[in-house]
């Protein structure tokens, strides 16, 4: 017999064809994994075997993070400058000499785990890893994956991953950052992540996706992206890959190729709809480059290559696209990412809807409906996944909600302007995957979150550590990573 889940909630936003509309006073019947029912309460069917009533909340689609966060975050050691310490995360050539991983593989897989409990209680349905590789011996393995894939898939999460490989690693030498390349690590690597990739694929879980997870450009040899381009076509896969990131990976194509990054992904065949490019920042109509539109946004969505914006991250590391405006006008597919921690869209759109305001002089270039758009059905656009992204009868049951019904978010006008400026993620009180529930209320069945929090921190402290390990400089934590005020 199917499974059928009755879900109310005060407000709803439901899908109409064409965009998201708000119901209030709204209800969902979900048959196994899919909405069969999407309309006023009064009108719904009372059949089901289970009723969820969520009451004063916001239920909305699945949260769609495509640079998702895989690791334990080292934002709150780089996000900052003080004039002396800001290659901090480069290796030194000595380190790059005797490299090792700096976890165990039971660490590296906690560290894995934790990450994803993280997104679930954030409302995140599907995600798309991203992870940092500096400490690791040279990026991410198979067999790592393997153990993220199998955790992912009992937590109830949707994945759409692989592991990193890269032909180079920046280092320090002389005081100056160079890369040193490794060809055969980067071949390795992709034979990996196919190995990865196929046997995943076999595996044919709804909840699990292969897909091809580069490094950033300036690490890759174009022998390695001509490939990983192959690869992904004859399995019609996607492919990720971090690039127009920031003025230095510019400069770097730039000096070793003779061309641009987007010159150099579309030499390389990658250059197609099946591209998913976190940050998209700098291209030329950016005014650290040429200040006027050259034609990279057209090729951008000639192509169909979908952006992944991470506006909260990029305000951290002072950067903004120029602008959201400007690139949706254009033709650009959207999505959304966190890429560092918390995994919060909320406060994420929160940022890119006000640096937006500010950008512009002019309040009326807040899009917060764009903003939600990219975090739903821009993000299925990206992934080629229609069912994805949306409420509506049909379509995958993928559903988060989040509460409106605490006294400090305040009085409730439109629920989701009052989520975006009086909210954040930590509201989320529904995560459900394909009908399924992950989180509700902030408990996730089987995890213990105080031994999250606990093995978080250990982890995080090792990490931090092992930065004096590899600073050329040779200086300890403390100097690398002062505190805000010195201590007593």
């Amino acid at each position: 017999m199917p499974r059928r889940t009755l879900i109310t909630a005060d407000h709803v936003l439901v899908h109409d064809g064409s965009t998201h509309r708000e119901l209030r006073d709204g209800a969902l019947v979900v048959e196994d994994d899919r909405i069969v029912y999407a309309g006023p309460s009064e009108q719904a069917p009372t059949d089901a075997a289970e009723r969820i009533d969520l009451g004063q909340s916001l239920l909305m689609p699945g949260l769609i993070d495509l640079d998702a966060l895989s690791d334990i975050d080292h934002l709150q050691l780089d996000s900052w400058w003080d004039g002396t310490h800001s290659r901090r995360l480069t290796w030194s050539e000595e380190w790059f000499a005797q490299r090792r991983h700096v976890f165990t593989a039971e660490e590296r897989a906690r560290v894995r785990q934790i990450a994803l409990v993280q997104l679930a209680l954030h409302g995140i349905t599907s995600y798309m890893p991203i992870a940092s590789e500096v400490h690791s011996e040279w990026a991410e393995s198979a067999d790592d994956f393997l153990a993220m894939a199998e955790f992912s898939r009992g937590l109830g999460l949707r994945g759409f991953l692989g592991p990193s490989y890269r032909s180079a690693v920046p280092v320090i030498a002389d005081d100056a950052r160079e890369f040193r390349f490794v060809a055969s690590e980067g071949e390795s690597g992709l034979a990996d992540a196919i190995r990865f990739h196929d046997e995943v694929a076999s595996w044919n879980d709804p909840l699990l996706t292969p897909v091809f997870l580069p490094c950033r450009i300036e690490t890759l040899t174009p022998e390695l992206m001509a490939a990983t381009a192959r690869a992904a076509a004859e399995r019609g896969a996607l492919v990720r890959l971090h690039a127009l990131q920031g003025l230095g990976e510019r400069d770097e194509i730039l000096r070793a190729h003779g061309c641009t990054p987007l010159e150099l992904i579309e030499r390389t065949g990658l250059l197609h709809d099946r591209l998913i490019v976190p940050h998209g920042v700098v291209i030329d109509i950016d005014p650290r480059v040429h200040g006027e539109d050259r034609g990279d946004l057209a090729t951008l969505a000639g192509a169909g290559v979908a952006l992944v914006h991470c506006p909260l991250t990029n305000a951290r590391y002072g950067s903004e696209l120029q602008t959201f405006a400007r690139y949706r006008d254009a033709g650009i597919v959207f999505a959304l990412g966190t890429d560092s921690f918390p995994p919060d869209l909320i406060r994420g759109i929160d940022v890119g809807v006000s640096a937006a305001k500010v950008q512009n002089g002019d309040l009326s270039m807040g899009d917060v409906a764009g903003y939600i758009d990219a975090a739903t059905v821009g993000g299925a656009h990206a992934l080629h996944r229609p069912d994805l992204g949306r409420i509506a009868v049909g379509a995958t049951a993928d559903l988060t909600a989040f509460r409106l019904d605490d006294v400090r978010t305040g009085p409730i006008d439109d629920p989701i302007r009052a989520l975006i400026l009086a909210g954040s993620a930590r509201d989320a009180r529904l995560t459900m995957v394909g009908g399924r529930v992950v989180m509700r209320d902030g408990e996730i069945p089987g995890i213990d979150l105080e031994e999250i929090r606990r093995d978080a921190q250990r982890l995080f402290d090792r990490m931090r550590h092992a930065y004096a390990l590899r600073d050329h400089r040779g200086g300890t934590v403390e100097e690398l990573f002062p505190t805000v005020f010195p201590p007593v």
